[in-house]
């Protein structure tokens, strides 16, 4: 079995077009038929059922095209991580991330790294919090910042990187905007713009407000940060937002007030697979994290 074919027989299955298949492949179509028959044949099963130009997989061909997708994903991680042992300072980070670090955080720390290590690469991926999680254990991302970190997640490894607090958010025509903070409690009564049920953002505030004695009136919902904002500063309710989501881009007709004690904060961290090992490149980014947070004053 040769790693042509194999890569010949996963592009066809993708497909289910021999001619398809060949012009992804580059190659004669007349190519990618003999290698597909010569596989058949050494292994000795139809992997295919042709149905004039079209074909689909068997059974048995199900079977062999996830194995043989899982072995393709090993050799190329293996390709990987030796051409990033001999130069992790070129290799690549993947990582994900919530829309609530996306405006400062996560740039911040890209910037940063790139000026020690200018020519590692990044594949980012934007997600909600399980989104995040879940892709962390299949392997999509190798790591995610995140908050707050998970509990019991037995493939998962979380370490804290900073506190935030969270403030409040309102239009500067709303009564309390001129005020210098705000008790939790005096947004009673007031429509909320929050992120929608699933996100770990919404969560923390409802808890919060719950604590205090009522449950927040959602009127709108918003799937990232900037959306918030922008509902906010039309006047059509008011938000609890990560404080360092605003250092940068505070929107225009908003005001950001501190929130009295008992304040509410979330832990910010990064998560990475228990199962597997940090590519080359992405210790040095994991690393580089650990020391950036170690002191908040370092990296504002």
């Amino acid at each position: 079995m040769e790693l042509r074919q194999i890569e010949y027989f996963i592009e066809v299955a993708k497909r289910e077009h021999m001619t398809e298949a060949a012009v992804a492949l580059h190659v004669a179509q007349s190519a990618v038929s003999r290698q597909i028959y010569n596989l058949e044949e050494e292994l000795g099963v139809p992997l295919f059922i042709r149905e004039g130009r079209k074909i689909k997989l068997t059974t048995i061909g199900y079977t062999f095209l996830t194995n043989m997708e899982q072995a393709m994903d090993i050799i190329d991680r293996s390709k990987r991580e030796l051409a990033e042992s001999l130069n992790p300072e070129k290799g690549t980070i993947r990582i994900g991330f919530p829309s609530s670090l996306a405006s400062y955080i996560l740039p911040k720390v890209i910037s940063d790294f790139r000026e020690i290590y200018p020519q590692a690469k990044f594949t980012l991926k934007q997600g909600s919090y399980r989104y995040l999680i879940d892709s962390v254990i299949k392997g999509n991302i190798n790591m995610a910042l995140i908050g707050p970190l998970p509990a019991n997640e037995k493939k998962i490894h979380g370490e804290t990187l900073f506190i935030e607090n969270l403030v409040a958010l309102l239009s500067e025509s709303h009564p309390l905007a001129l005020k210098k903070s705000l008790n939790l409690n005096e947004l009673r009564g007031n429509p909320f713009i929050l992120y929608p049920k699933g996100y770990v953002l919404r969560d923390i505030v409802m808890k919060a407000c719950k604590l205090h004695g009522f449950e927040p009136e959602v009127a709108f919902e918003g799937k990232d940060t900037d959306a918030i904002k922008g509902l906010v500063a039309a006047g059509l309710g008011v938000t609890l937002i990560p404080e360092i989501s605003l250092i940068d881009s505070l929107p225009r007709f908003t005001v950001r007030l501190p929130l009295d004690e008992p304040s509410v904060t979330r832990a910010v961290g990064v998560i990475i697979p228990t199962e597997r090992e940090l590519m080359p490149t992405e210790k040095l980014f994991y690393r580089f994290l650990r020391e950036t947070f170690a002191t908040l004053e370092g990296f504002q």
